[in-house]
Formats: structure tokens, sequence, C-alpha cells
């Protein structure tokens, strides 16, 4: 196996730094754009119950697809240093041990979310005067879900082989398709709330099929049925370094949705989307 991550400990900090922080930063700026212009197109041609419809969904799209963001920085961790050490063999079943932890989790709790789906909606903060809208986004984008959480853990394993140009586009192409499909679902061929939906969940393919293209042709991981068992000792290695992660997002998680909850308590739908819209905002300020 060709070891691309030891460029990782033999490069220097500075051509190492560029070559890893440009492509991430390229990348977290084209989502932080498409957020802002996902929440524009969606305000102006469907309405502000859309906005609100989609800020009360957003905790629970956001923790399943942290899910895969943990396991994926969880897991890297123990990959990258299984690559230096030319622990190839540990390398694959580390990988492999991540696929199944992240389709198992995620799909799993895309199953218990469209089930309880009704209540889950009213437990995040939907009121009557935009819980339809909720649920009809809500369950449109919990098919893909597990597609979310797989890119996250995906794009995670691109970087630990030292190949960040690769993940950046990762991040680039489902913010463009998204922004490009909103524009032809929503206002070109008017499917309201359903084509939000529906944009949302061709950028989660957009996002998996390359993941998928990647790990098929362009990376030096060639896994096979033997890899995706689950071994205790590296689920346990993984789930050590990616508990803080995911503790952290499930924190957001949950304030966010107390903040729904209080907005609609105090208030009406149009806090919850000017809530929405600030969030947004504050989120690309942050870049």
């Amino acid at each position: 196996m060709k070891n691309n991550s030891a460029t990782l400990g033999t490069s220097s900090i500075t051509s190492l730094l560029i070559k890893q922080a440009v492509p991430a930063s390229i990348g977290i700026l084209v989502m932080s754009l498409n957020m802002i212009v996902d929440t524009i197109f969606v305000g102006r041609w469907i309405g502000p119950l859309a906005i609100s419809a989609i800020t009360v969904v957003i905790p629970v799209t956001f923790f399943i697809g942290a899910i895969g963001l943990s396991v994926g920085i969880g897991g890297s961790s123990v990959l990258s240093r299984a690559l230096g050490a030319g622990q190839n063999k540990k390398a694959l079943k580390v990988f492999g041990n991540q696929i199944t932890l992240t389709f198992l989790t995620s799909g799993i709790l895309a199953v218990l979310g469209l089930i309880f789906q009704d209540t889950l909606i009213e437990w995040f903060g939907a009121d009557e005067s935009f819980k339809d809208m909720a649920l009809t986004y809500y369950r449109i984008v919990m098919y893909g879900i597990v597609m979310l959480a797989m890119c996250m853990m995906g794009n995670n394993v691109i970087r630990a082989e030292g190949k960040p140009k690769f993940a950046m586009y990762a991040m680039m192409l489902p913010a463009i398709g998204n922004i490009f499909m909103d524009y032809i679902l929503i206002n070109v061929l008017d499917y309201g709330m359903e084509g939000a939906a529906w944009a949302t969940f061709i950028s989660y393919f957009i996002c998996f099929a390359f993941i998928v293209w990647f790990f098929l042709f362009r990376s030096e991981l060639r896994i096979n049925a033997g890899c995706l068992k689950l071994k205790k000792k590296i689920v346990g290695e993984i789930s050590s370094l990616s508990s803080v992660t995911l503790a952290r997002q499930a924190t957001i998680s949950v304030f966010t949705v107390l903040i729904n909850n209080v907005l609609i308590a105090t208030g009406d739908a149009l806090d919850v989307a000017s809530y929405g819209i600030i969030s947004r905002a504050l989120m690309f300020a942050l870049f």
C-alpha cells in the first residue's frame, strides 16, 4: 500500500499547514456560503415559516451527522497512527469498523426518527403553524441522513490519508449541488418545502457518491468484507477518541432544541425563523 499519509511525518510544518489548512478553509467557506444562500432561497421563495421548519429539524440532522463526524475523527486518529507505523492491516480494519459503526448507529437512529417523527417534531419546537412543513422536510431529509453520516466519517478518513484536496471536493460539490437544486426545485418547478427537502437529500447523495468513488478509485485503503466486522478493541479505541466530539455536538443540538422551545413558548414561529437566520449568519461570520 502506498502510504501517502507518511508525508505528515516528513514534510515541513509550514508546507503541511498550507496543504491541510487551505483546502479545508475553502471547503468550509463554500459550505458556509451554501447555508446563507439556502436560507435566502427558502425565505424568498417559500416563506419565513419554511425557515422555522428547517430550524427545528436541524438539531436532529446535525446530531446524526455528528455521529459520522465523531467516528471519523476518533477512528482517523487510530488509522493515521497505523498508517504511519506501517500497520496497513490494522488501518484497513479500523476503516472497516468506522464504516460499520457509522452505518449501524445512524441507520438505527434514522429508523427510530421516522417511526416517532410526529412526537419528535413537537419536542423539537414545531407548533401547528409550521408543523406540517417541518414534517415534510424532516421525513425526506431523514431518508438520506445515513448518507450524510457516512460522508462526515469518510471526509475525515480522506484527510487521514493525507489527501485534503479530495476532502475539500467532498464539501464543495454537495454545497454547490444544493444551491443549484434549490433554484430548480423551489423556484423553477415550485415544489415548495418538498423541493427544499429533496435539494438537501440530493446534496447528501452527491457527497456520498463522491466519497464512494474516492474509496473505490483513489484511496490507499482497499477493504474487504472481513474488515467490516466489529472488533471490540478497535471500537473501544474509536469510542474513547470520539466521545468528546460527540458530546460537544450533542450539547449543541440539545441547546438548539431548548432555544426553539423557549422561542415558541414566549413568541411565535417568526421568532424561530429569526433565530435560524441569525444562527446561520453567525456560523458564516465565525468562519
